[in-house]
């Protein structure tokens, strides 16, 4: 992170269900790659139950920009050094 990007605020990413669209307008973002990572090796079924409006469809979204290879999109990220 350069230093004026610590100096100003960015959006936060209220109702945001796109991946891209959250990392292209430059939103807070909270990186759970790390998780997802663990998702990707652990297992086979997941059931995802959190509350409403509680980012389901930014995870699914962000899963299938992983797998479609959109590699910019993770630049920064933690699963950016695993990327293959």
């Amino acid at each position: 992170m350069n230093a004026k990007a610590r100096t100003e605020r960015c959006p936060l990413p209220l109702g945001y269900q796109s991946f891209a669209n959250l990392r292209s307008e430059g939103c807070y973002y909270v990186d759970k790659m790390l998780l997802i990572r663990e998702i990707i090796r652990g297992g086979r079924h997941y059931f995802l139950s959190r509350p409403r409006r509680f980012g389901k469809s930014l995870l699914v979204d962000t899963l299938q920009e992983l797998f479609e290879g959109n590699e910019s999109l993770f630049r920064s990220l933690d699963i950016h050094p695993h990327w293959d």
